[in-house]
């Protein structure tokens, strides 16, 4: 484990979770923090140029958001062609997660996408844009039925 300063604990813990709706989310931590906003990024951009934050995300609440429906879509790629596959979905905007894993018997998937949409005939018409643009007919569609959870992975409490 790398020991932080604890400036940078404080940091993390404000940008873990739940940014604030406004324009300048930084600014807004910076002032809880008695930081400037400069202050708050420029520690975030060391803490990414020493690899202890990868990457920034946004969770989309797509419940929320109006798209109640979600499959996780699983297909069966050649070996040779996962990665070129990979990426024509990734790059796909009806996709927000795309993941490779070991095929397992009896189950032949090994490129997982997630789908969304206002129904389940939206996302079904999205994997069939996938097939037919990539070239992979087996597939099949998992609609998830609930939601149990669903937040942040917080490091620092």
């Amino acid at each position: 484990m790398i020991p932080l300063p604890e400036k940078e604990k404080e940091i993390l813990k404000e940008v873990q979770g739940d940014l604030p709706l406004v324009p300048r989310p930084y600014a807004e931590v910076a002032k809880r923090l008695g930081l400037t906003e400069g202050d708050v990024l420029d520690i975030i951009e060391g803490l990414k140029a020493r690899g202890i934050i990868r990457r920034m995300g946004v969770i989309l609440r797509h419940r929320k958001a109006g798209l109640k429906a979600n499959a996780m879509g699983v297909w069966s790629v050649p070996e040779a062609d996962i990665q070129r596959i990979g990426r024509m979905m990734a790059e796909d905007p009806g996709v927000t997660h795309c993941y490779q894993r070991d095929p397992i018997a009896h189950w032949p998937y090994n490129l997982y996408t997630m789908i969304h949409g206002e129904t389940e005939e939206d996302c079904e018409a999205i994997a069939k844009r996938l097939s037919e643009k990539t070239g992979i007919q087996t597939y099949r569609l998992l609609f998830s039925t609930r939601e149990f959870k669903k937040e942040s992975l917080k490091i620092f409490t």
